[in-house]
């Protein structure tokens, strides 16, 4: 199913964003983009995704935002004292009517004062948390399709179990029809042909067509699906493996069928069916 979540925190010196986005796949597939800083947090994150979801392809982009006015450390940074002091000397040396520096303009000076560093731990508890927080919204946002795509799968199911019900009706007066059409046919060829002969060959006939057990397993399938879809959860394999057997049953329909309403009717049971599928492969 498709979802969509996306937000940042503020770390003081810098904002992290983090941002979840998925389409519909039979499997779970996750895919990173994210910062070369961020690149230590892709398991993490992944087991945190990967134990909420088990369908979709997953996008997760992360990134962090430098902010001017971050926090700086108050203490002035040693090497980098050292290494101006160098260079004040060697300029003072060459040019001695040069100025020392002032305080600010040491203080001022890039690599003096740097910004607070998030350590690596701190880093992935913020991250874990904002994570967490962005799994809930979308997983409710695929919360909310799946329930519209159950709707669509009920109305499929009721609509198939009255095409099967259809089908039993027409059994009885498919085989006289048959038992007709076959008694024709057979004086026309032997005059002497007997009704015993007959009713033999018709006998043959109505069990290579009885379709009873088709329809049984159709409709105990059907009850499963509906049982399914109430029950809810984690539905998809389930559901995927029912539209298989579903289909199994709907060819045999087809392949008995001796009439052509018969033939309809597993055709579009069969229709049916293919459109159940393309959904059940989006649900969780």
């Amino acid at each position: 199913m498709t979802g969509y979540a996306a937000g940042a925190r503020d770390l003081g010196q810098a904002i992290l964003n983090l941002e979840l986005k998925s389409v519909n796949s039979r499997y779970l597939d996750i895919g990173f983009r994210v910062s070369e800083d961020l690149r230590s947090l892709e398991m993490p994150i992944r087991e945190q995704i990967s134990a909420r979801m088990q369908r979709g392809k997953v996008e997760c982009r992360a990134y962090l935002q430098s902010q001017e006015n971050g926090v700086r450390n108050t203490t002035p940074n040693d090497a980098a004292l050292a290494r101006l002091a160098a260079m004040q000397d060697i300029v003072r040396q060459a040019l001695p009517q040069a100025q020392p520096l002032s305080v600010a303009e040491i203080l001022g000076w890039p690599g003096i004062l740097s910004r607070q560093e998030l350590s690596a731990d701190q880093l992935q508890t913020e991250c874990l948390a904002l994570l967490a927080q962005l799994l809930e919204e979308f997983l409710a946002t695929r919360a909310r399709e799946g329930e519209k795509l159950a709707a669509i799968l009920r109305e499929r199911t009721a609509r198939m179990r009255e095409l099967v019900t259809r089908v039993g009706p027409l059994l009885p007066q498919v085989l006289g029809d048959y038992q007709e059409r076959l008694s024709a046919k057979l004086r026309e060829a032997v005059a002497n042909l007997d009704e015993d002969r007959i009713r033999q060959e018709v006998g043959v006939f109505a069990a290579r067509v009885d379709v009873a057990e088709e329809l049984a397993r159709l409709s105990t399938h059907l009850d499963e699906v509906e049982r399914v879809l109430k029950k809810g959860g984690v539905v998809g394999k389930r559901l995927d493996f029912l539209m298989q057997e579903l289909n199994r049953e709907a060819n045999t329909l087809a392949s008995k069928s001796v009439s052509a309403e018969i033939t309809g009717i597993a055709l579009e049971l069969k229709l049916l069916i293919e459109q159940m599928r393309e959904q059940v492969q989006n649900l969780e």
